[in-house]
């Protein structure tokens, strides 16, 4: 019986001491695995921070060169506007009350590289003014009295530059119209070569070029010509070409 006893005590023992190893070989197991999981989660935290880091980094540049081109594109329009304007140093200035004499003061722009010039007057005259027939006309009133100046309404202008100034105007009762006398005096010709032109239907330009030049007091003035209102570029250009 005792032996009976014995035996049960002994397998009884046997069978305890393999239920803890085999426990003790699960632990172990168990504590790797979590170990393993860590570490993945670990590694995506620091690959994810990586990664927010490097778009830190380049955020700043890309705002940077944005800035900068704003810039350099906002800078170039002042760099054009604070360049000087150039022009010829040949002046087409011109009275024209009913178009003609324009065409030909543009014809003269054109073949000479000058710039133009409209004296406009501040109030314009009407086809009644213009009446020569009429006694009591704008036009005939003024040209009758040498004292009257007309009032400029075209802005002013910068002379300095120019070295030859065509000045073109209709006939009017065989003189200039006294709105060119309101130009001449208040301007100063110093140093600049005045080639006065007229246009008409048949009148030539008589003692305009010498009234004006007496009341500037300033300038060199050339004899002036007439022309018609459909002259050629070709005898403008002939025609300035015997000036000089």
């Amino acid at each position: 019986m005792k032996r009976i006893l014995s035996i049960i005590i002994t397998a009884l023992l046997i069978a305890s001491l393999a239920a803890c190893g085999s426990n003790s070989r699960t632990e172990p197991k168990e504590t790797q695995t979590i170990s393993e999981g860590q570490k993945e989660s670990d590694e995506s935290t620091d690959e994810a921070e990586s990664e927010t880091a490097q778009e830190d980094m380049t955020q700043p540049e890309t705002e940077t060169t944005s800035e900068t081109s704003s810039s350099e594109t906002a800078a170039e329009p002042e760099s054009e506007a604070s360049a000087p304007a150039a022009h010829s140093d040949v002046l087409v200035a011109y009275f024209s009350a009913t178009g003609t004499t324009k065409g030909v003061a543009e014809k003269i722009a054109s073949v000479t590289g000058g710039d133009l010039y409209e004296i406009l007057a501040a109030e314009p005259y009407t086809s009644d003014d213009l009446n020569y027939n009429d006694s009591s006309s704008r036009s005939t009133k003024e040209q009758n009295d040498k004292n009257v100046r007309p009032e400029i309404g075209s802005e002013d202008i910068s002379l300095e530059g120019y070295t030859t100034i065509y000045l073109g105007f209709p006939i009017w009762w065989g003189e200039e119209p006294r709105i060119l006398d309101t130009f001449v005096e208040k301007y100063s010709f110093e140093g600049i070569t005045v080639i006065p032109f007229c246009t008409s239907g048949s009148s030539g330009i008589g003692r305009s070029g010498p009234n004006m030049e007496a009341l500037s007091g300033t300038g060199t003035w050339l004899e002036g010509k007439r022309f018609s209102g459909n002259v050629s570029e070709a005898d403008l250009l002939s025609w300035i070409g015997g000036l000089m």
